[in-house]
């Protein structure tokens, strides 16, 4: 078979690698999230070894989102008036800073509990701007027609790296300890910023909304526009909620590997990646399905898989039972989140394109403070099986009655549509 034919069987099956841009963008991201994976997982081991505390790694996860709760709107207006590229080398540049800090601090024996805390704030900040520029940057290099399947494409990279990078820093902790762990990361950051900047099919002139009011306007004009977009606004609503109680894995699974299955590093290390695997998954599947743009029953099938399989974790006593639960809880998450990017972001108007997306970056990772502190709290008193047990409850609960009201909805519509003029 010739690379040509290969090259079109491939852009068939996964149409926005046809994108040269996005190719490159792509391909740069790979390292750098195995590298964030690596320093995430060193990062709450490290936690754990400096406090045996959940509740206080659970902190240092709500301040790492902190900023995101507070000034997510701010960005998104910014955003949308600003090069996305260019926004993307600044965050970029400053996390792979607060990598090198860290390896630094860790490396010289100076590190404290108070230096994690500040470094999370910092990290967060950065992540405040990144994400909502870097979705509404993919959309620049694919167009409408193929964002659903590059969204799906991110998400198989970012499971990718949540299965490799976690297995790699258990087997560096194990080994040689947490500080390679940030090193690795600091370092991962370097190919994605070379591509940011050198290579010439990146987009440089990006379209940028004009500026027609002050900030707050502009935000209450990106709250207003998705108030009187109902997909959108029951999306939004559906994604708070679920990643609010059921996706706090940074904190209840160092906690289950640790507290309740007495594992060790790459023990630990192994059940993250048992979650990126299950992640990675559905993420290619998700990828395939999704070439003809998003499906929305995936949504929901995503949303009750997050409740069912957290029961499932919740109900393990054994490491091997708890692994496979995890990777199914995995593949569930992705379905689920995946979807909900893509189903809104193919919905948008470009103009509030970065709003609409800060305001999903606030209810996805800018609520973590409160899930953290809420798992922190639960598992400090009860262990990491009862809270996955009691996360997997309120979600189920919750999916129910999204369907009930979508039902109820519906058939008021049709009551109204059916009412004689």
């Amino acid at each position: 078979m010739s690379s040509s034919s290969t090259n079109s069987s491939l852009f068939r099956a996964f149409p926005a690698l046809s994108h040269s841009a996005f190719r490159w963008f792509w391909g740069g991201q790979i390292v750098s999230l195995i590298g964030t994976w690596t320093q995430n997982i060193g990062q709450a081991w490290l936690v754990l070894q400096l406090t045996n505390s959940p509740f206080l790694l659970g902190l240092v996860s709500a301040m790492q989102f902190v900023p995101t709760m507070f000034f997510s709107l701010q960005a998104g207006a910014w955003i949308d008036h600003l090069p996305k590229r260019k926004v993307i080398i600044a965050t970029q540049s400053t996390m792979m800073f607060t990598a090198f800090s860290l390896a630094i601090l860790v490396g010289s024996g100076l590190i404290q509990y108070w230096m994690l805390l500040l470094l999370a704030i910092i990290l967060g900040v950065a992540q405040t701007f990144d994400v909502p520029a870097r979705q509404s940057f993919i959309i620049e290099l694919v167009g409408k027609e193929h964002l659903a399947n590059a969204i799906a494409l991110n998400s198989a990279i970012f499971n990718a790296a949540r299965l490799l990078g976690p297995a790699i820093a258990g087997l560096i902790m194990g080994i040689w300890g947490p500080m390679w762990c940030f090193l690795i990361n600091g370092f991962s950051f370097i190919g994605v910023l070379a591509i940011l900047i050198f290579v010439p099919s990146l987009p440089r002139q990006e379209a940028v909304a004009p500026k027609r009011a002050t900030m707050g306007k502009d935000i209450l004009n990106g709250l207003q526009y998705i108030r009187k977009t109902p997909i959108i606004l029951t999306v939004i609503i559906m994604l708070g909620f679920l990643s609010t109680f059921a996706m706090n894995f940074n904190v209840l699974v160092p906690v289950l590997a640790k507290i309740d299955l007495q594992a060790e590093a790459l023990g630990y290390g192994l059940l993250m990646s048992s979650l990126g695997l299950g992640a990675l998954i559905g993420a290619l599947v998700l990828a395939i399905l999704s070439a003809n743009g998003p499906q929305p029953r995936m949504l929901l099938a995503g949303g009750f898989g997050l409740g069912l399989f957290n029961i499932l974790v919740g109900l393990q006593n054994s490491y091997l039972a708890s692994a496979v639960c995890l990777s199914f809880l995995g593949c569930a998450m992705i379905i689920f989140s995946a979807s909900a990017n893509s189903l809104v972001q193919t919905v948008i108007d470009s103009q509030y394109r970065g709003r609409v997306m800060s305001v999903y970056n606030l209810v996805f990772t800018g609520l973590t403070p409160v899930g953290s502190l809420y798992a922190g709290s639960l598992s400090d008193k009860w262990g990491g099986r009862v809270t996955f047990l009691i996360s997997g409850v309120l979600c189920l609960v919750f999916m129910c009655g999204i369907v009930l009201w979508h039902r109820e909805h519906r058939k008021g519509e049709n009551h109204e549509n059916s009412r004689p003029l």
